[in-house]
C-alpha cells in the first residue's frame, strides 16, 4: 500500500473513553433491562467491559473471539447460551461495531445453542451505522461510508504506529 493510503490512526483519549463508558452504563441502567453478567469479548470489548461491570456493579465474564483459539469462543458461548435459556441476562461489550461480523457470528453460535435472545444484549463503544449487525447500546455512531480513520483505543496506544498500521491495511475495506 502506498503512503497516500495509509490510514489516519485516530487516538481516542483516555477521557473520552471513559466518557463513553459512562455514557454505555448509563444507557443499561436507564433502560430497566438489568444484565446478571457483563460478558467482553475479547480482544476489544475486554477493557470496556470491565469498566462497566464495575461502574454497575454487575459481574463479569469473557469470550475470547479474536485469538480463533480453540475452547475460548465457541466453547464458551455454548456455556453462556446455556445460562440464558435459564434465564441469565447477558450484555455482551465490545469496543467497535464496524462491519459486524463478530456480532453477527456471536448471535449465530449463541442461536445455534439454544440461547433465549430475550435475554441477550448487546453494546459497543463505536457503532458503524451501515454495520450487517445493530446492537442495543452505542456510546458513539459514524459512518463508515464517511469516517474512514482507523480508531485507536486507549488499551491500543501501546503498540507502535508501524503495527496499527499493519492491522489496519489488513482490512482495506473499512479505509476507503
Amino acid at each position: 500500500m502506498t503512503d497516500a493510503a495509509a490510514p489516519v490512526l485516530n487516538y481516542i483519549p483516555y477521557e473520552d473513553f471513559l466518557a463513553h463508558v459512562r455514557s454505555l452504563s448509563r444507557k443499561v441502567a436507564e433502560d430497566g433491562w438489568k444484565p446478571d453478567y457483563i460478558v467482553g469479548i475479547g480482544r476489544g470489548g475486554l477493557v470496556p467491559a470491565v469498566y462497566i461491570s464495575h461502574d454497575l456493579q454487575i459481574p463479569m465474564l469473557s469470550v475470547d473471539h479474536s485469538s480463533k483459539v480453540s475452547g475460548f469462543a465457541d466453547e464458551l458461548l455454548g456455556k453462556v447460551a446455556g445460562k440464558s435459556v435459564d434465564g441469565t441476562r447477558l450484555l455482551f461489550v465490545d469496543d467497535i461495531n464496524d462491519s459486524g461480523g463478530t456480532i453477527a457470528y456471536m448471535r449465530k453460535v449463541l442461536a445455534e445453542y439454544g440461547c433465549n435472545k430475550e435475554n441477550l444484549r448487546f453494546a459497543v463503544l463505536m457503532d458503524n451505522c451501515r454495520s450487517q449487525a445493530r446492537v442495543d447500546y452505542a456510546a458513539q455512531a459514524i459512518d463508515r461510508a464517511q469516517d474512514k480513520r482507523w480508531f485507536v483505543f486507549p488499551w491500543e496506544a501501546v503498540m507502535t504506529a508501524e503495527t496499527l498500521t499493519e492491522e489496519a491495511q489488513a482490512v482495506p475495506e473499512r479505509l476507503g
